[in-house]
C-alpha cells in the first residue's frame, strides 16, 4: 500500500476556468490543494483563493515536480489534455482528466501504457453517470426493473451564440472536432455504461449552420454484438437546451428529461408495462436539488486511489469513445490525426 492509500490526498488542477473551478469545489473537504495552474496567472490566483496555502503557478513542470502532489486534476483545452496527462503519468501521479481526454485515441493510448508502467490511476471526467437520474436509471437497471435492455436513445444539444463559431470549440487543432466530440462523448459513453461495447458503428456528422471547419450535429447508430442499438443525435443547433436519454427494456422503458439549468428540470420517468399491456403504470422522480456530480465523481476518483482499483470510466472507455467518435469524422470527411487536424484549423 503506497502513502497515497493512507493519508490525506494532496491535488493540483491544470486549468482554471469553468470546469477546473467545479472540480476544486468538488474536492470540498476530501484532499488537500496544494497548487491551481493556468497560463493565464489571474485565473490560477483567483482559484487558488479557494483553498489555504494554495500556491499559483503558470508552469505546470511545478506541478509534476512536486514530491508532495498525489494527484493531478487536468481541465484544459482538448488539444492539452493528452499531453498534461501523459507528463502528470510519467512524474508518478494520478490523474482526473477531463473528457475527451484527447484529441485522438492514439494519444490516450499513449497515456494509458505509460499510466499502467507507472502504477498510477487515470479516470476520464464523464460527470453525467453521476447525475442524479443517470444514477436512479442505473439503480432501476442493475435491479432487473426493465428487463432485459433491447435499445437506447439519446438527443443533447445547445444553440451556441453569438460569435460561437468563432471560439476555440469551433478550431480543430484545439478541440479535434466539433459537436461530436463536444457533447457527443457524453451520449456514447452513456450508451456504453448501459449497453456495453459496440463493435458495429454507423453515422454521419455534418456542419449545416455554423460557419466552421467541424461538425455541428451528428447522428450515430450503435450495435452490440447481441443486437442491442444506442440511436444518438448531437447538435448545436437546438436552439433550446436538451438532453434526453430513454432506455427500453423488455418489461419497462426509462425516460430522463433535462439536467437542471438551462436544460431544464432534471427527471427521470418510469414507464412500467402491465401484463394487459394497454397504458403503462407511471412513476416521476423528479431532482430539483443543484448539480453534485462533479463533487460525486471527485469522490469516485479519492477511492479509485485509496482501493487501487480501475477507475470506470478509465482509459479503455476513452479510447473506445474516441475510436467511435474517429470511425463517424472519418466517414464524413472530417480529419482525424493531429497533423491533419492542425492543417484544417489553419
Amino acid at each position: 500500500m503506497n502513502r497515497a492509500q493512507t493519508e490525506q490526498l494532496n491535488f493540483a488542477v491544470i486549468g482554471c476556468g469553468l470546469i477546473g473551478r467545479k472540480r476544486v469545489l468538488g474536492l470540498g473537504a476530501s484532499a488537500t490543494l496544494l497548487h491551481t495552474c493556468d497560463l493565464d496567472a489571474g485565473r490560477a490566483a483567483s482559484l487558488a483563493e479557494l483553498a489555504p496555502d494554495c500556491r499559483a503557478v503558470t508552469d505546470a513542470g511545478v506541478v509534476f515536480a512536486d514530491p508532495r502532489v498525489h494527484a493531478v486534476i487536468v481541465s484544459t483545452l482538448n488539444a492539452s489534455l493528452a499531453p498534461l496527462a501523459l507528463a502528470a503519468v510519467r512524474a508518478g501521479k494520478h490523474v482526473l482528466l477531463e473528457k475527451p481526454g484527447a484529441l485522438t485515441s492514439a494519444q490516450l493510448r499513449e497515456v494509458k501504457a505509460v499510466a499502467r508502467a507507472a502504477g498510477v490511476r487515470v479516470r476520464l471526467g464523464y460527470n453525467h453517470r453521476f447525475h442524479p437520474a443517470l444514477q436512479k436509471a442505473r439503480a432501476l437497471v442493475d435491479a432487473g426493473a426493465l428487463g432485459p435492455l433491447m435499445f437506447l436513445r439519446g438527443r443533447y444539444g445547445h444553440g451556441g451564440r453569438t460569435g460561437y463559431d468563432r471560439e476555440w470549440r469551433a478550431d480543430p487543432k484545439l478541440s479535434g472536432g466539433g459537436e461530436l466530440i463536444d457533447q457527443g462523448v457524453h451520449l456514447i459513453d452513456l450508451a456504453s455504461w448501459f449497453l456495453g461495447d459496440f463493435p458495429t458503428v454507423a453515422g454521419h456528422a455534418a456542419t449545416y449552420f455554423w460557419d466552421m471547419p467541424v461538425d455541428d450535429n451528428a447522428f450515430v447508430s450503435l450495435r452490440t454484438a447481441a443486437g442491442q442499438t444506442a440511436w444518438l443525435h448531437v447538435s448545436c443547433t437546438e436552439w433550446k437546451n436538451l438532453f434526453s436519454l430513454e432506455i427500453y427494456g423488455r418489461d419497462a422503458k426509462i425516460a430522463i428529461d433535462g439536467l437542471g439549468g438551462s436544460y431544464g428540470p432534471e427527471r427521470l420517468t418510469f414507464y412500467q408495462m402491465l401484463p394487459h399491456m394497454g397504458p403503462p403504470e407511471t412513476t416521476v422522480f423528479e431532482f430539483p436539488a443543484g448539480d453534485e456530480s462533479w463533487r460525486l465523481e471527485t469522490e469516485a476518483f479519492i477511492e479509485d486511489i485509496r482501493l487501487n482499483r480501475e477507475p470506470a470510466p478509465g482509459l479503455g472507455e476513452a479510447i473506445r469513445t474516441l475510436e467511435i467518435v474517429e470511425q463517424i469524422y472519418r466517414a464524413s470527411g472530417y480529419p482525424v490525426d493531429p497533423d491533419a487536424i492542425r492543417r484544417k484549423g489553419k
